[in-house]
């Protein structure tokens, strides 16, 4: 009977949580490990690229979302991929019909009611959560999005594998004058720890007074 209650795509368990979310979120607590920090003047982004199969190329993990927006994303990569062209297509569809660049919180406003429609039909929730990094003009925003559609706004976000322990780390190394570089050291250092020493990472910045997000090149930490 539980394994039957388990597919019924409207099913609360008695302590009121939606079981076929939880399903979700623990498809993102298997993903790869992913940072987000933020400070005034910057916001990055950096996610393990988990080892595939010999000759294979590794999947893109930091996404270009728009020229001042960057996304990454953990749990299945189809499912991150198609919410990464999901945000594009609404920052383009902003662009053709505004003639300005698109505002974070409308970005993710709209990913929030995409992800949060397939909890209430009879389909599956997406198993990925996404973190947003951009600037505007309300500045640095850094915004990650459950697959329930539920935002969190913040100034460091861990999610996927080991996601409490990188939380943990970050917090405990996390300064709101850090520089980028220090940023970038911190969430490589905290990938590597957790993951067993040399991993591959993919980053990604954007910065207040550029506001153009810039994807850092694959790098092997060691």
């Amino acid at each position: 009977m539980a394994a039957d209650m388990g597919r019924m795509p409207f099913f609360y368990n008695t302590e009121g949580r939606l079981i076929q979310v939880d399903y979700a979120l623990q498809a993102v607590s298997r993903g790869s490990t992913t940072i987000g920090l933020k400070t005034k003047a910057f916001a990055l982004l950096a996610s393990q690229v988990k080892p595939t199969r010999p000759l294979l190329e590794p999947a893109e993990k930091v996404y270009m979302v728009d020229d001042h927006v960057g996304a990454t994303g953990s749990g299945y990569i189809g499912d991150v991929s198609t919410l990464i062209d999901e945000l594009r297509v609404a920052a383009q569809r902003h662009r053709l019909v505004y003639d300005t660049p698109v505002d974070v919180a409308t970005l993710t406003r709209g990913l929030s009611e995409h992800l949060h429609g397939f909890t209430m039909y009879a389909v599956r929730p997406f198993g990925a959560s996404i973190v947003i990094a951009g600037a505007d003009e309300l500045g640095i925003q850094l915004v990650q999005v459950d697959p329930s559609g539920t935002t969190f706004r913040g100034s460091g976000f861990a999610i996927g594998q080991y996601a409490d322990e990188a939380l943990e780390t970050i917090h405990k190394g996390y300064r709101p004058t850090m520089t980028a570089e220090d940023a970038l050291a911190l969430a490589t250092r905290t990938i590597e720890e957790l993951n067993g020493g040399k991993t591959q990472i993919e980053a990604g910045l954007v910065r207040v007074d550029t506001r153009r997000f810039e994807r850092i090149p694959l790098t092997v930490a060691g």
